[in-house]
């Protein structure tokens, strides 16, 4: 996959000097001083247009900001037309985290357009919708579901690990009452308290690993926990996690995005997309990858690791470094008779990293087989920070809803966005 061209350090500058231009150009009625860093100009979908590019005939408009008391949000699912839930981690801090509603009628600040559901959440992250119509929320230690109608917590899951680097979970239902659950690692790279790495790693051994996801079955009457257990290991960090299907044969195939280990160098280790069966070992804290099918030893097991093994299995891609993959959300095809979108058919990525190869949103083409194939596709970018008319990007999670448009939630900026048809293509 090609990957995007870095800006040569002698235009920053001129680029920064061009942004505070053309953000002089853009009026002021997105924000009130310090409420959003994000300049407007015209409409999307009814909300202040903000400058991101997005794919031809589409805009990006602001939905929500910090003047609607959001803090810290990382997923959003829409519940019913124009009202989305958030799960909102506040900060890192524990129970710091709430579950809020949006009803997006209305502007940025107006009043009562986010009422808080649930306080107290301890790094609340995952969100989706159960098969049994139920909403599961996904706290650091304990998974959780509730009807939609009230608010009557009933705990799936409890005491899973929530200390350590990677506390935060994720999870996609499967069939038949399935679902796959991010477990991180403790550490980055399995270094203890003086800086040692062991092999084997003892935070992924044992019969609860982490650096793991794991596998959980509902059923019965009242859809309670039947088996929880290890499904793919050495995933540092999962908290993408999509499902596709293989249209020439029905089955279902379970795709990853990981995290790597955190070098200071700018190119290296490559992020993944691992196609992930029952188990099968990715490496971590082992091996770390270069390119598409190829591992290395990860630093400081060099001399120890094996990486060209049929024990170690390879990634199916390899994204540039530090892009910092934060979600995936697989779509499916167009309906008969429906109009094509540019989302359709694919499986995109929330690429959270502030280099210059992140804060994007980006997707690729899935084959009849359930593969992304093709060149990478660009969905949301421009995100470069430019003074006076945009933050540098971090998108952090996205949905569809029932029109088939794309939101977007920005941690660090504080926003919900909203990916709209341009009723104004020629706006600048």
């Amino acid at each position: 996959m090609p990957s995007p061209r870095v800006l040569p350090p002698r235009l920053i500058p001129c680029l920064a000097a061009f942004g505070l231009l053309l953000g002089s150009a853009w009026t002021a009625q997105a924000h009130a001083a310090g409420a959003s860093a994000y300049a407007t100009r015209g409409e999307c979908a009814g909300y202040p247009r903000v400058a991101l590019t997005a794919p031809k005939g589409w805009c990006v408009g602001l939905v929500a900001d910090a003047r609607d008391g959001l803090l810290m949000p990382r997923r959003l699912l829409e519940v019913s037309p124009g009202r989305f839930w958030i799960t909102d981690m506040g900060t890192w801090d524990a129970h710091r985290g709430r579950l809020l509603e949006l009803n997006t009628a209305g502007q940025p600040g107006d009043k009562g357009r986010v009422r808080v559901l649930a306080r107290g959440l301890d790094r609340p992250h995952g969100l989706v919708r159960g098969p049994d119509g139920r909403i599961y929320i996904a706290e650091a230690g304990t998974i959780w579901r509730t009807p939609l109608a009230n608010i009557e917590r009933e705990d799936v899951l409890r005491d899973l690990p929530s200390d350590g680097a990677h506390p935060l979970k994720e999870l996609v239902f499967g069939r038949r009452g399935r679902f796959f659950l991010n477990m991180g690692s403790a550490t980055d790279a399995c270094r203890d308290e003086q800086q040692q790495q062991a092999m084997p790693c003892p935070e992924a051994t044992g019969p609860r690993p982490r650096a793991a996801v794991y596998e959980v079955h509902l059923g019965g009457p009242d859809f309670k926990l039947q088996v929880f257990r290890p499904f793919s290991l050495g995933l540092r960090n999962s908290l993408g996690l999509a499902l596709t299907q293989d249209t020439t044969n029905g089955a279902e195939r379970l795709w990853q995005a990981e995290n790597s280990v955190d070098y200071i160098d700018n190119q290296l280790p490559g992020e993944e997309l691992n196609e992930l069966r029952r188990g099968t070992h990715h490496g971590w804290p082992y091996c770390v990858s270069i390119e598409a099918g190829r591992g290395v030893p990860a630093r400081g097991y060099e001399a120890r690791a094996r990486c060209d093994t049929p024990d170690h299995q390879a990634p199916y891609d390899t994204w540039p470094a530090h892009v910092a993959p934060l979600q995936l959300l697989a779509v499916p095809p167009v309906a008969a008779g429906q109009p094509e979108l540019p989302w359709s058919g694919r499986l995109l990525a929330v690429w959270h990293g502030h280099r210059a190869p992140g804060h994007r949103i980006v997707a690729w083409r899935l084959g009849p087989d359930g593969r992304p194939a093709g060149e990478r596709e660009n969905i949301v970018s421009g995100w470069l920070a430019m003074p006076g008319l945009r933050p540098l990007g971090n998108p952090a999670g996205i949905t569809l809803d029932s029109q088939g448009r794309l939101w977007v939630v920005e941690d660090r900026n504080r926003t919900v966005l909203v990916v709209a048809p341009d009723s104004a293509p020629g706006a600048p």
